[in-house]
């Protein structure tokens, strides 16, 4: 048994977010070592930490599938996200990377 970050109960085939980089996935493992639990996604095959993860309702989870033909691209969408990208300008002021 395992507890996410807000002490929800993670169960196998659970969907959760890993809270550092947003990674999604399906719980397909759970084991404890050292008395501290961890838990297995399937997106990456990767053990995470369960108190590092938080546990998604199916309203968090955006299922598009293109595979199955039964849901349609919502073009109109995808183009507005593009025109807003476009539309975007870079400010000189933005910090500089490197030395």
């Amino acid at each position: 048994m395992a507890f996410d970050a807000r002490d929800n109960e993670i169960t196998l085939d659970s969907h959760v977010r890993y809270v550092e980089t947003g990674t999604v996935g399906k719980v397909v493992d759970i084991k404890t070592e050292n008395e501290i639990d961890w838990i297995k996604i399937d997106k990456t095959e990767l053990w995470y930490r369960a108190k590092l993860v938080e546990l998604l309702d199916e309203k968090d989870l955006k299922k598009k599938s293109f595979d199955d033909g039964d849901d349609e691209l919502d073009v109109d969408a995808l183009k507005e996200k593009a025109s807003k990208l476009e539309n975007m300008q870079m400010d000189s002021s933005v910090a500089e990377g490197g030395g």
